[in-house]
């Protein structure tokens, strides 16, 4: 049995994608720059797939530059609004973002920089009102993700557009957990640039998209040719490219069937270990989150410990964002929500996806509580 509960940090290529790109892996491997019309039919693929990604976000194909990563597209989305005439030299985040903002923010420290981190209640909610209050003069960005990777915790987007448009202030947001899982539509969100990573949603890995408005000031990151209309230097990973505008299609054709579907097992889980397992707590329950994501506590038991010993039986989660796994650190996002010491290190984050089914999470309802009774008297023996 091999059950993945892990979405977050990664998707399974949908064949639909794997069959999409395989053309552009073997016969048609034209450089899309190339002005010869073997190249050009392959330009002709990008840029479809550019129509198929600015569609599901409600935004012009001119507006979409490829990436190789969410990472790159967050880091470019700063580092350009940084360059901006008159911009100032502070970021306003949160203290719950993805390691791609905040690693950034405290390295631009040693340029003389600085950022703010927003604080977070316990339901993972930042205060708009003190948000208002941080923006000053010397502000240059606001990078506000979309919906959190490890609670799945969704912010007001739209709302801290018209604080930041009110303030004159570049809003970037992190939606690289959003982007197939809800409806965005990047006009009534009022952003200036949105992040996407492939393969968050099914497309493979080493491919994103940044989102530009018409309009914006925009200077590359990554300096060099003029691919992406002298935006992003660099070859397209066309294959990647072809699979992202694939997976962006059917994210937009099947978005709300399946966003009902995941939702449906997410309750299904949630509930299932919340009536078989004692000191348990859903963390940002009671926030608008995401319909996959279930970050939930047992109290006295290392999450670490609960891990190892689902996947001795072939399931598959995380303790939080993979690009933090392995620091040794409890989460910084339920640090920051002020989640009690004995629920931060007993977290365990289920992120599911379409292809999920009862029987799995039904599996792991039968599963988990005798796990965690076990490390439970594991612990108390050993004076824990």
């Amino acid at each position: 049995m091999n059950i993945y509960f892990d979405n977050n940090a990664t998707t399974s290529v949908a064949l639909e994608v794997l069959e999409a790109m395989l053309p552009y892996l073997k016969e048609a491997y034209g450089n899309p720059s190339t002005a010869y019309s073997f190249g050009r039919k392959v330009r002709d693929s990008v840029e479809r797939a550019r129509g198929q990604v600015a569609s599901l976000i409600g935004a012009k194909e001119e507006e979409i530059i490829f990436t190789s990563s969410g990472t790159e597209s967050d880091n470019t989305a700063i580092m350009s609004a940084l360059r901006f005439k008159n911009a100032g030299k502070h970021i306003v985040t949160t203290a719950v973002e993805h390691p791609a903002v905040l690693n950034l923010c405290k390295y631009l420290q040693t340029f003389g920089y600085t950022y703010t981190e927003l604080p977070v209640d316990n339901a993972g909610m930042i205060d708009l009102d003190y948000m208002a209050q941080i923006i000053d003069a010397n502000t240059a960005i606001l990078s506000i993700m979309y919906a959190n990777n490890e609670t799945g915790v969704i912010f007001p987007i739209d709302k801290i557009s018209r604080i930041a448009s009110s303030k004159n202030v570049v809003l970037h947001t992190d939606a690289v957990q959003a982007v197939g899982k809800l409806p965005i539509n990047v006009n009534d969100l009022g952003v200036q640039m949105l992040s996407i990573s492939g393969h968050k949603l099914h497309a493979p890995k080493g491919v994103g998209a940044l989102y530009v408005k018409k309009g914006t000031e925009f200077y590359p990151y990554i300096i060099g040719g003029h691919q992406e209309n002298g935006r992003r230097a660099g070859t397209e990973n066309v294959a990647a490219i072809v699979g992202l505008g694939k997976a962006c299609d059917i994210a937009k054709t099947f978005l709300d069937s399946e966003t009902l579907k995941v939702q449906h097992l997410r309750d299904r889980l949630e509930a299932g270990l919340l009536n078989k397992c004692s000191n348990t707590i859903v963390n940002g329950a009671s926030s608008p989150r995401l319909s996959n994501t279930s970050n939930i506590s047992f109290a006295y038991v290392d999450g670490e410990a609960i891990l190892m010993m689902l996947d001795k039986e072939g399931i598959y989660a995380s303790s939080g964002s993979a690009c933090s796994s392995g620091s040794g650190q409890p989460s910084h996002v339920l640090r920051a929500m002020n989640i009690p010491q004995e629920y931060i290190r007993s977290s365990v984050r289920f992120s599911l996806s379409p292809y999920n089914s009862e029987e799995e999470v039904d599996a792991l309802i039968g599963i988990l509580p005798q796990l965690i009774e076990r490390l439970r008297h594991i612990s108390f023996l050993r004076g824990n």
